[in-house]
């Protein structure tokens, strides 16, 4: 069982049942998967959800990760500011790092200067690549 932290983008790719990332939303409820979030991720993407889908989906979601079993509420207690092109990101690298997640699950171009930080180290992957790891 893997710990992920999942970008807004990611989880809005994850969760259509024709997606071809679909799989990965279920790895992180049947066990496969430890969901690694913060209230603040939460926050994020309870609002994204209810512009970009509707209200009572995201609200579905949130109540879904919430009770979800594998889900971790992590509460970061140091904010490492590792990102520096759009500060909003960190939140999520400061779940990662907290959390001890094995990657942040993303296609945002700004998370690549992490591979340039030794550390603390925290491991990008793309969906493709996650999929492979599933």
């Amino acid at each position: 069982m893997k710990r992920l932290v999942l970008d807004t983008n990611s989880l809005i790719q994850s969760l259509p049942v024709k997606s071809k990332y679909h799989d990965l939303w279920i790895s992180l409820f049947d066990g496969r998967n430890t969901f690694c979030v913060t209230n603040e991720i939460l926050e994020e993407y309870e609002e994204i959800l209810q512009r970009k889908i509707n209200p009572v989906l995201a609200s579905r979601v949130i109540s879904a990760i919430l009770s979800n079993e594998f889900t971790s509420l992590v509460t970061p207690y140091f904010h490492f500011k590792l990102i520096q092109a759009d500060e909003d990101d960190n939140k999520f690298v400061d779940c990662a790092i907290c959390g001890s997640a094995k990657f942040i699950v993303t296609e945002d171009h700004h998370f690549d200067i992490l591979r340039q930080i030794s550390f603390p180290k925290v491991n990008v992957c793309s969906l493709d690549d996650i999929m492979n790891h599933l």
